[in-house]
């Protein structure tokens, strides 16, 4: 139940930063540099706050998201799980047969053998 809250409030705070994060100015564009300098008649003024509040919007909700993301790891129930997944949908029935790797092998190696030759000088 928490788990799941967790989940879509990270999925609200996704979608607002990718907003927040596009609405960001690049080369002299975007809303602080194109929309908000001429809606203020060429005020450089409204632009620069408009692109400290997208900035400080952004840290905000990086930050959110980061802290929620570190929240819902510790939200997940894990109360049933005594086995990974890979066990417990493992083939029942009697386990493999572990070979001893100390003992040699009867087959024969795929490395082919070189022969031991003397270089003269």
């Amino acid at each position: 139940m928490l788990y799941g809250i967790i989940i879509s409030l990270i999925t609200l705070i996704c979608i607002l930063l990718i907003v927040v994060i596009l609405l960001q100015p690049g080369q002299k564009e975007g809303l602080s540099g194109g929309l908000a300098a001429g809606m203020a008649g060429g005020a450089s003024m409204g632009a620069r706050r408009t692109a400290d509040l997208l900035s400080k919007t952004t840290s905000i909700l990086a930050a959110l998201f980061l802290s929620l993301s570190v929240l819902a790891n510790f939200a997940i129930d894990r109360s049933d799980v005594t086995q990974s997944t890979i066990q417990q949908q493992g083939v029942p029935g009697e386990p493999i047969e572990q070979s001893d790797f100390t003992v040699p092998s009867q087959t024969e190696s795929a490395v082919p053998q070189q022969d031991d030759f003397e270089i003269e000088d």
